[in-house]
């Protein structure tokens, strides 16, 4: 399979590529690095990524940038930065890629647990993780040609120690138990579900 991995050099993308890389040829793609850089906020970056990459069978994005901050500070400008990257983003990434996409081949995003279970700060994440998971849904039932797509909605992970305070009771999830998420979306069968990781 060809596989195409955002944020492939990331915290959870690295683990991805590495859960992925046998068997399958992956297009390692990024902000600053990989094969191929993109600008997720730019859905012409996002065309001109997939004219270089041409047909493929599955696409996993763990990319995305969001505003972590306190609410009563909040701005539009800065609210936007979540809706821009990590929603908009991603749902180019699937509206534009079904044009380019292989039949029976998938797309895996990512959400996040405080989409349901909120943390102080992440008010734009919150919401954006919801949404990323109400769009799965609903493209699920419309994509054709047995293609597939999935969300996995992780909680705060090992390899991110810088939030664990910010999550408070929260046991941080293993990188193994978060690959195997992205890889049971890839190689599985399943369509519009989010898989939680907690």
């Amino acid at each position: 399979m060809k596989i195409i991995i955002i944020g492939a050099t990331g915290t959870i993308g690295k683990h991805v590529v590495k859960a992925l890389e046998k068997d399958n040829e992956i297009v390692k793609v990024g902000s600053k690095s990989g094969d191929i850089q993109i600008d997720m906020t730019d859905p012409d970056s996002i065309k001109n990524m997939f004219e270089k990459v041409g047909a493929f069978d599955a696409l996993v994005c763990a990319a995305g940038d969001g505003h972590f901050g306190p609410f009563k500070e909040m701005t539009d400008t800065e609210f936007r930065v979540t809706v821009n990257s990590k929603l908009m983003g991603q749902v180019n990434l699937v509206l534009i890629g079904q044009h380019y996409i292989n039949p029976k081949g998938s797309f895996t995003l990512t959400s996040g647990s405080v989409g349901e279970d909120p943390i102080k700060l992440a008010s734009s994440l919150s919401a954006v993780n919801g949404a990323i998971d109400g769009f799965i849904r609903g493209a699920a039932i419309e994509l054709e040609d047995g293609i597939r797509i999935n969300a996995i909605g992780p909680d705060v992970v090992e390899e991110s120690p810088n939030y664990f305070p910010f999550f408070p009771g929260h046991i941080p999830v293993t990188m193994d138990r978060v690959a195997q998420a992205y890889v049971k979306s890839v190689l599985g069968f399943q369509t519009g579900q989010v898989y939680k990781v907690l």
